[in-house]
């Protein structure tokens, strides 16, 4: 058995960050003690006092370089992942590959790159040039679907198949950028596919892996 990333640190920006980064450090020892080498950072939410994304974009990416250097001396590479829009104000504050570019460019260190997670870039029009752009870059892949009337916009992700996403794209793209590692499947599902039993779901993954990404 392999841990091929830890999901996720602490909250690095908005009113819900801790004040310090000793949190963040704390799960950057998590990853080195489980032997994986991506953590993977939700950012968190848009700073107190400020308007849009850019500032807290800036202040995210001052903070992710000072954890850049820790995570460094334990051989753990830092993967910033761009949430869904909607999550925006309290999870995140970047919501495309391009913005975590952005973010990357400003840091310019070697172990900070980005994860890919279809349920929430499947919808930019601009993926496909932004993963052209992301060579080198990607740190993890995230499987799922985007259900068509998805009805919890946190537990409610499609089984690869099951929606409107157009995986098989998204994978070689991702793929053409230099990623090679796992794929790894997340689905969030409270009442459907957490209800039922374990082999099922297993199986179904493996069969949707196969045919449908």
């Amino acid at each position: 058995m392999e841990v091929v990333g830890l999901c996720r640190t602490p909250y690095i920006t908005g009113s819900d960050a801790p004040d310090t980064l000793d949190e963040a450090r704390a799960s950057v020892d998590m990853a080195a003690a489980l032997g994986t080498q991506v953590l993977t950072i939700v950012t968190g939410g848009t700073e107190p006092e400020t308007k849009g994304v850019l500032e807290s974009q800036k202040i995210l990416a001052e903070r992710v370089a000072t954890l850049a250097d820790y995570a460094a001396q334990a051989d753990v590479n830092l993967a910033l992942e761009p949430l869904n829009p909607m999550f925006g104000g309290n999870r995140s504050c970047i919501f495309t590959v391009r913005d975590a570019l952005n973010v990357c460019n400003a840091i310019d260190a070697e172990n900070v790159g980005i994860a890919v997670d279809v349920y929430h870039v499947w919808w930019d029009g601009d993926l496909a040039a932004s993963l052209v752009e992301a060579e080198g870059r990607i740190l993890g892949y995230h499987l799922c679907d985007w259900l068509e009337n998805t009805g919890d916009m946190l537990l409610d992700r499609g089984m690869m198949g099951d929606g409107v996403a157009d995986l098989k794209a998204i994978r070689t793209a991702v793929e053409a950028a230099g990623f090679d590692g796992a794929c790894e499947v997340e689905i969030f599902s409270g009442r459907n596919w957490w209800q039922r039993n374990p082999d099922e779901v297993l199986d179904t993954i493996a069969k949707r892996f196969r045919s449908v990404c």
